[in-house]
């Protein structure tokens, strides 16, 4: 403990210090205006990069009765990819691997067995050789795996091997297993690959290298055919993001206004939060809104107005992989979930309703993400037991410890 009751004390002190000028209920109010004013559509520099599919609404639905809906779907399929984290080696490798698992709901045990691994590797030595190849078999046939040579960066080497490795592990993974897949999928995280498409606004390094470099564009390619393939089996594919840091509508938003919110989860929780004459959150039912096209932030990259060019190979129309979204707020644990979908899906009214009552039942009975998804998640993550454990081999294979520095030594011994 190093902190005393005199330390506690003062730190609040110091905290009572910051004023704010804006009273909640003040945030609250310019949300409501953004929405009735700003939305239908949303424009930036006179092109519209948020609009509505259909009428712009909030709505609301009771958990009780939304846990006890009859699913629109009758069996669902998740999918999600894990890694060990990129770690630095003293002979110079970064490396990181990933490994994709999908789960159903009802459950399959020889689905649940296979897996899909990568290990992506990162040298700036040319004479190393990473014995880079085709995808080989493992696991008696049930899971394969490949190594892939990373780009070399004098930068970013961690970013670059992580999202590669990541990405390539989730897209292969969803393309081998398309045929299993009868009613829905759903991938744990959005429906592109967005840490890679981020890369043109976080450094002119790997906006170069994801334009000019064909393994990064390869692994977004691997996304456009997996729409493609779910578009020709008539089979929906959404992505359910549990976290979303995204600032594309807040910054939009900003550009007119003084936007007082983080990031667009915040704008969205102010909005859809219910609260009773004693200003409690109201917990009775989950709220929730329309769907919108959206062509902002990482959006933009697969939009009609995205103008970066990496060469994809597209068959339907531009229109047709759009990201198209909705958002939910659950008030019992106060989180807030976005819902993704390209717009060859949700330009069907019908069934854009379907996947919107599919996601409220499984949030509301599961007091969180949809079983498929949360089942993927824990087939494919990688414990912090394992993660040192496979990272030990690694130094014994490579004859080479990992490269520490002292926050390694500082929080070796805390769980």
């Amino acid at each position: 403990m190093t902190l005393d009751p005199v330390h506690f004390d003062g730190i609040a002190q110091l905290a009572g210090r910051i004023q704010s000028g804006v009273d909640s209920s003040d945030h609250r109010d310019f949300a409501g205006t953004v929405w009735a004013e700003f939305l239908d559509p949303l424009y930036v520099d006179g092109s519209p990069v948020l609009e509505p599919l259909g009428e712009q609404r909030r709505r609301l639905v009771d958990v009780e009765d939304a846990a006890l809906m009859e699913s629109p779907f009758p069996t669902q399929h998740g999918l999600d990819s894990g890694t060990i984290n990129p770690t630095t080696f003293k002979n110079g490798l970064v490396i990181d691997v990933a490994q994709a698992a999908m789960a159903s709901v009802p459950s399959e045990l020889e689905l649940h067995r296979a897996r899909s691994v990568v290990s992506t590797v990162h040298s700036n030595d040319a004479t190393v050789a990473v014995g880079e190849d085709d995808w080989t078999m493992f696991d008696d046939g049930f899971s394969r795996g490949r190594i892939l040579q990373a780009p070399r960066v004098d930068r970013f080497e961690q970013t670059v091997v992580h999202a590669l490795a990541l990405y390539l592990a989730e897209s292969h993974h969803a393309d081998l297993q398309a045929e299993v897949v009868d009613d829905l999928l759903i991938l744990d995280g959005p429906i592109y690959p967005t840490g890679l498409l981020k890369w043109t606004n976080q450094d002119p390094t790997l906006a170069e290298v994801l334009v000019e470099d064909e393994r990064p564009r390869d692994v977004v390619q691997n996304y456009v055919d997996l729409v493609e393939t779910f578009v020709t089996r008539d089979v929906p594919l959404i992505g359910f993001v549990k976290s979303t840091a995204s600032k594309a509508i807040t910054r939009a938003v900003r550009r007119q206004h003084n936007a007082p919110w983080v990031n667009d989860a915040a704008f969205f929780e102010q909005l859809l939060r219910r609260t009773d004459d004693d200003g409690e959150t109201e917990t009775d039912a989950l709220t929730f809104t329309n769907w919108f096209v959206s062509r902002c932030g990482a959006d933009r990259t697969l939009s009609v107005e995205g103008d970066l060019d990496l060469d994809l190979d597209k068959e339907l129309a531009p229109e047709q992989y759009e990201v198209t979204f909705f958002v939910i707020y659950d008030p019992r644990e106060e989180l807030l979930y976005r819902v993704e979908a390209p717009y060859a899906f949700t330009s069907d009214e019908e069934l854009r309703e379907d996947l919107t009552m599919q996601m409220l039942t499984d949030v509301a009975a599961r007091n969180g993400p949809p079983l498929a998804v949360e089942k993927a998640d824990e087939l494919a993550r990688i414990s912090r037991q394992e993660k040192r454990a496979l990272q030990q081999q690694l130094e014994d294979t490579f004859s080479s410890g990992q490269q520490r520095e002292y926050n390694d030594v500082r929080w070796d011994h805390v769980e």
